[in-house]
């Protein structure tokens, strides 16, 4: 029963999380890592944890595919060195800068380089979740830095616990070899899975087949890299990053209609249960921690934690005057932005599934059967910078205000180009297609003057108070009353027993199609 408890316990937290972040200014994440602190006060589920591996091998591939999927390769590779430079230089800063610190407080050397690796990388779900309303080339940066620096700090790790329990001898060419096999098996391994996924979704027609392909695809990427211990968490990256490219022009509307939701829903309560994860996690270390006092693991996670936000600091405010002494071009002056607005970048620095995975995976022994140095105050210091660098989110909209962030309209500036040129080629296409197809001239009238009134549309959404648009207000408005009113009219003969449910729920699912169809047809309408 201990698992169906969590799972009601989970769904509770869940809920009541997000109800109040609607109402409070303070991040969902916050609240859900308290919830799972309070769900570890509980005895029954003070030992309650997920093995490691399932956050590796469950977790991570779903959330990195689908944050991959939804991010812009276009924006990626604007700011291709920017990426490259904070998920691979930053990472090796940062866990050099920990394990400095760690050591200096008594950690051996081996042990200190395990934490420093484990809190170097950044969280791409975090990352996501508390900087969805940053302009588009900051969060981008922010999500791709995420996404890619895994890799590396993952390497660092496995090197680092080798080295520590006695497998591995630390040598120039074994770092270089293990650095290419990281990368280029995972972004191979990527590769391979994503054509194979591009080929066999192509030759699909039944979108819940075609879903449950999109949905082996990342745990594919993850075990041929894993296999060839390369990084999965690349091969998952780059995997997403090819199909995102590929499948608009292969997947179908209804196959959309069913991917979406789903993977919309299943990434928010996996990444809101790592949340709760870390939360239960930081309180089982607080309760299992043996080899030092409290009062003294409380003041080296505080010391750490300024040093993992300090690095963050420093590298944001040093590089870019560095990178502009070297290249002095005029495009890339055109892409620099102020000390105001680089303190955003600064703040995101958030912790989050991969260094609790990682911390929690470190092994209770050596090769020796020696305990492992140390490990309960690694696990409680990972857990607490982790929830220490999320608690930055509480600043962040007072830091975005300071920022004077330039309002960011390039987003709806392109959806505008793309609805005005998508719907002329339409235009201008209906004599050709109607001839092709045999259409009548009546219904070529009927979709002329249909495609025309959005033409018209498109042309005055910028004109508030517009005639045009306030009769298509009205009419959208009119149509869902009349959908609803029509609803009710269904439940009326359901409730009457002179229909079926099963007839119920196959006219009430054209009328769902047909409300969404109406609500997504005014272009002025998120």
């Amino acid at each position: 029963m201990l698992g169906l408890e969590m799972v009601v316990l989970l769904g509770v937290a869940l809920v009541l999380c997000g109800s109040l972040a609607r109402r409070y200014p303070i991040a969902p994440a916050i609240l859900l890592v308290i919830a799972g602190a309070l769900i570890g006060l509980v005895p029954r589920l003070q030992h309650a944890q997920l093995p490691p591996e399932v956050v590796l091998l469950l977790f991570l591939p779903a959330l990195l595919y689908w944050e991959s999927l939804t991010t812009s390769l276009r924006e990626i590779r604007n700011n291709l060195r920017v990426v490259v430079l904070t998920s691979t230089v930053l990472v090796v800063a940062t866990a050099a800068a920990v394990a400095a610190a760690a050591h200096a407080f008594g950690l051996e050397w081996g042990p200190a380089w395990v934490l420093g690796a484990a809190l170097a990388p950044t969280d791409a779900t975090a990352v996501g979740v508390l900087a969805r309303d940053l302009p588009r080339r900051t969060v981008t940066v922010l999500r791709a830095e995420s996404l890619v620096n895994d890799g590396t700090a993952l390497v660092l790790y496995g090197l680092a616990v080798g080295v520590t329990v006695g497998e591995q001898h630390l040598t120039g060419w074994h770092v270089t070899w293990l650095l290419v096999l990281a990368y280029g098996g995972g972004v191979l391994a990527g590769g391979l899975i994503g054509l194979v996924s591009w080929q066999v979704r192509r030759r699909m027609d039944d979108p819940m087949l075609e879903s449950i392909a999109m949905l082996v695809t990342p745990f594919a990427a993850f075990l041929l890299a894993d296999t060839i211990h390369a990084s999965g968490v690349l091969a998952v990256v780059s995997c997403g990053l090819f199909m995102s490219q590929v499948t608009p022009r292969i997947t179908a509307a209804a196959t959309r209609q069913v991917v979406i939701p789903f993977w919309a829903l299943s990434t928010t309560v996996l990444s809101s249960a790592l949340f709760v994860l870390v939360g239960l996690s930081a309180q089982s270390a607080l309760r299992d921690l043996t080899s030092t006092s409290l009062l003294r693991a409380l003041a080296d996670t505080l010391v750490v934690t300024a040093v993992v936000i300090g690095v963050r600091w420093a590298w944001t405010y040093t590089t870019p005057y560095l990178i502009r002494l070297v290249d002095r071009r005029p495009a890339q002056r055109l892409r620099r932005i102020g000390a105001r607005q680089r303190m955003v970048s600064a703040v995101t620095g958030f912790r989050g599934a991969v260094s609790l995975a990682a911390v929690l995976a470190v092994p209770h022994t050596l090769d020796s059967g020696a305990p492992f140095p140390d490990r309960d105050l690694i696990v409680l210091i990972t857990c607490g910078v982790i929830v220490l660098t999320l608690l930055q989110a509480l600043l962040l909209p007072a830091v975005v205000r300071f920022a004077r962030l330039p309002v960011d309209n390039s987003v709806a500036e392109e959806i505008h180009l793309a609805e005005v040129f998508t719907l002329d080629e339409a235009i201008d296409a209906i004599d050709e297609t109607a001839a092709e197809l045999g259409s009548g001239e009546m219904v070529v009238e009927r979709v002329r003057h249909e495609l025309g009134k959005q033409r018209r549309l498109l042309a005055a959404a910028g004109s508030e108070g517009d005639p045009v648009v306030q009769h298509d207000d009205q009419y959208t408005s009119l149509v869902l009353a009349l959908i609803a009113r029509r609803r009710e009219a269904l439940l009326e003969l359901r409730d009457e027993q002179r229909i079926d449910d099963i007839v119920l729920r196959r006219v009430q699912a054209g009328l769902d199609v047909e409300e969404v169809r109406i609500s997504r047809s005014n272009p002025l309408v998120e």
